[in-house]
């Protein structure tokens, strides 16, 4: 099935995770710049530029062409009053990409760190452990070379092992890597269900629905991870936006697992830290100079209500910080 830019336009709609507290911990103005790192269906978009209009502006990041396309065209129809870019990128590319805009600075950042629903949805992706596809998994397969299968099929037994307990937190992942092995000696694995076989057969069937969830899950997190090196991208993508905060302007993240979560609670307290020479030293020599202040000290959770609503919310976890003045 071959999808159009038509069809994602509606599929892109997807319900924004954390909405309220989103709007309550970055409370953009009339005339704020506000930018939207992860643009996606727009769905926080849309919000932040009904409060920073009518002169404010909205940039949207995205790195999908179909999500771009379709959050502008939304953007335009439903808030034509604000001035707005969508530009093409990662947000590791975040200096560049503002430096396009030509703004001086920026009050609001948004990072929204899931992958967007159609992005999961639309099976020719490869993101889905629910439906059969080609193993691709590229946030952006216009520019990225590197696909799940390329991992799948030429990483040693020993990388497969490291990138499914470091990035998927797989307790079975030494015992998958060697199944795929096996596997892939007769024929290459090309297609998510060839890949979910392999989990299952590799995974002993008392543990396959442990805490719930789906046995290939954390592989499939893994895989993404490392066909898009998120992780790397993301703690460039905050150091960059810390860097790009009016005195005052906020930025918020919301993360969906522990190993994202992680980085942004050590850029945060890193980036919040003052000297941190011993206290009997007579002057500063480590030059720490705090330059934001943290949110709140514990991440904000979706209501239970979000939750039964939008199910996919229900890992998420907010964290926020004030750049100071000077």
């Amino acid at each position: 099935m071959v999808v159009s830019e038509s069809d994602l336009t509606s599929e892109y709609r997807h319900i924004p995770v954390m909405l309220g507290e989103v709007l309550e911990t970055l409370s953009p103005r009339d005339g704020d710049v506000v930018c939207d790192c992860t643009l996606g269906g727009a769905g926080h978009s849309l919000e932040l530029g009904r409060r920073c209009s009518p002169s404010g502006l909205l940039i949207g990041i995205d790195q999908d062409d179909v999500a771009l396309a379709a959050a502008g065209e939304r953007i335009r129809a439903n808030v034509p009053e604000v001035a707005s870019l969508q530009l093409k990128g990662n947000f590791s590319q975040l200096d560049g990409l503002l430096q396009r805009a030509q703004v001086p600075g920026v009050d609001c950042f948004l990072f929204d760190l899931g992958v967007s629903s159609p992005q999961l949805d639309v099976p020719e992706r490869g993101f889905s452990y629910h439906e059969d596809a080609p193993l691709d998994m590229r946030m952006d397969p216009g520019t990225q070379t590197l696909t799940a299968a390329e991992v799948i099929n030429t990483y040693s037994e020993a990388d497969l092992t490291r990138i499914l307990r470091a990035y998927g937190e797989e307790r079975w992942a030494s015992r998958i890597a060697q199944f795929v092995v096996r596997r892939r000696a007769h024929a290459p694995i090309q297609t998510t269900m060839q890949l979910v076989e392999v989990i299952k057969d590799a995974i002993p069937a008392s543990q396959r629905r442990e805490g719930g969830h789906h046995p290939a899950r954390k592989t499939f997190q893994a895989l993404r991870i490392e066909v898009n090196h998120e992780l790397d991208a993301l703690e460039a993508g905050l150091q960059s936006a810390i860097r790009w905060l009016n005195p005052g302007g906020r930025i918020a993240v919301i993360s969906y697992h522990s190993l994202e979560d992680r980085i942004v609670k050590n850029v945060f307290r890193q980036r919040s830290q003052g000297c941190t020479c011993p206290p009997d030293l007579p002057v500063c020599v480590c030059g720490n100079v705090p330059v934001i202040e943290l949110g709140e000290r514990k991440p904000r959770v979706p209501s239970p209500d979000e939750i039964a609503n939008n199910p996919r919310a229900r890992s998420a976890k907010l964290r926020s910080a004030t750049k100071l003045a000077g």
